[in-house]
This record gives structure tokens, sequence and C-alpha cells, in this order.
């Protein structure tokens, strides 16, 4: 699965519904052979998804493409994740919190 792919399937997991009331910007730096960056906006729980850098995110997620891919294909916990080291967090932790309720 490509990144192009990967970006694709975040999207197709996220319910609005999870995070409604959350306004944010949350910026992915991936990580690795074919990883890249890519952010998205939500506002009041509607989620846009774009490539490239945020101008002013609230919340940067770092990590390997391969844990990525794990985490949206729920093999991978995103708060044992964090504290195994595999995610690092920028930024409002209590979005961090979130995570897993943004990307299904």
């Amino acid at each position: 699965m490509s990144f192009k792919d990967t970006v694709e399937k975040a999207k197709s997991k996220h319910d609005p519904a999870k995070m409604k009331g959350v306004t944010a910007t949350y910026q992915f730096e991936i990580t690795g052979e074919g990883g890249g960056h890519f952010f998205v906006e939500i506002n009041d729980g509607e989620a846009e998804f774009a490539e490239g850098q945020a101008e002013d995110p609230n919340l940067t997620v770092t990590m390997e493409l391969e844990d990525f891919k794990k985490m949206l294909e729920g093999e991978l916990n995103p708060t044992s994740a964090f504290m195994t080291g595999k995610i690092k967090i920028k930024g409002d932790m209590s979005l961090a919190m979130k995570l897993q309720a943004l990307l299904g």
C-alpha cells in the first residue's frame, strides 16, 4: 500500500460523529521508506485531509509508515504505540487522546 493509498484509507476510516465538537489541525509526519506528510483539519467533527504541511497544527504526530498502516488496520493501538515510542506527539495532548477516534 502506497503512502497515497494509506492517506485514502485514513480518510475512509474517519467518523465525524466521534470527533463532534472538535476543531483542530492534526499534522502527520510519516517516516520511513515511502512516507510523507499530510494533515487533517477538523471543524466540529468534519475533516478535510490534505497532503503537505499545515500552517499551524495543534498536534503533530510522527511515526513510521509501517506502524501507521498497522494502526489503520487495528493491529496497533495508538496509546500503546505512544507508550513504546512508536508514535511521537508534539502539541495538545488532549487531541492525542482522540487519535483513535479520528482514524477509526
